[in-house]
């Protein structure tokens, strides 16, 4: 699964980036790549949000389970097959 990007454009004093661009080379990093490392670093404590289930989710689970035990349910290797069932 591939992560959805975004772009974000920054203005620096000149000076700045020059600073950034050094430790860039140091690391054998591009500037982007450093920029996003720095970045990582920053967010890497912030725990995501976690979520609980809807009723109406954890009913259909329950549900998917059940009909998984008892057979029920039907393999399809390709998005033509689930759509025809």
């Amino acid at each position: 699964m591939q992560n959805q990007t975004t772009q974000i454009r920054v203005t620096l004093p000149v000076q700045m980036q020059n600073y950034l661009q050094a430790k860039a080379d140091t690391f054998g990093l591009s500037l982007s790549a450093y920029i996003r490392n720095l970045i990582f670093n920053d967010v890497q404590d912030i725990a995501y949000p976690v979520f609980e289930m809807s009723q109406s989710s954890l009913d259909a689970l329950d549900l998917a389970l059940k009909e998984a035990k008892e057979g029920k349910l039907i393999e399809a290797n390709t998005i033509d097959e689930l759509l025809a069932d």
